[in-house]
């Protein structure tokens, strides 16, 4: 499950309100670089929001956001999938679904920027925003079982990495690691 029906409601609340979502444009610069870097013809903004990204870069990027209507049908694989200000919003329970989801979609590379702080903003019901705050460890450790790292990149309180999606053998090793940590998890 990539998100549930309680948690897309409170979402379509913020991004109503125009508010929220708006500055993926922010990393229109680094984008266009990998996508002159991997030759990509297509990317996917993978939580989009307000579609700022597409406003800088143009066609070439097709957006997806389950809280938006309109954006909300179901992406299709891209050369370069675009991720920022998103994996920390998500249902933990729903993280490593999503997770695979976009390593599915993911056809060269992958941008994310995780915030690794609590959010500004609050829900409607009262949690923070981010309902994932953890520290680039946990992440770099979920992002391994599905992607090799090619740059990680330590900003303020978050955090911006270049991912390639693991094919062949190195898939496998990335399943053991994940089925390793979930035994681990489930033992403590």
């Amino acid at each position: 499950m990539l998100i549930t029906q309680s948690y897309r409601a409170l979402n379509r609340a913020l991004h109503a309100g125009g508010q929220f979502g708006l500055y993926g444009d922010k990393w229109a610069d680094q984008i266009s670089g990998l996508v002159e870097r991997y030759g990509a013809v297509s990317i996917l903004d993978y939580g989009c929001g307000q579609g700022s990204l597409g406003r800088a870069l143009g066609p070439i990027v097709r957006e997806y956001d389950p809280a938006i209507s309109g954006k909300d049908g179901a992406p299709v694989p891209a050369d370069l999938v675009v991720c920022t200000d998103v994996l920390e919003h998500i249902e933990p329970e729903c993280l490593p679904d999503v997770l695979a989801h976009l390593y599915a979609l993911s056809r060269t590379a992958c941008f994310v920027v995780i915030a690794t702080r609590p959010a500004q903003k609050l829900l409607a019901d009262g949690r923070n925003a981010h309902l994932i705050v953890e520290d680039d460890d946990f992440w770099r450790e979920r992002l391994l079982e599905h992607f090799t790292v090619r740059e990680w990149v330590p900003l303020d309180r978050e955090f911006a990495a270049v991912l390639e999606p693991l094919r062949g053998v190195a898939a496998l090793r990335g399943l053991a690691r994940k089925l390793r940590r979930e035994w681990f998890e489930r033992r403590t």
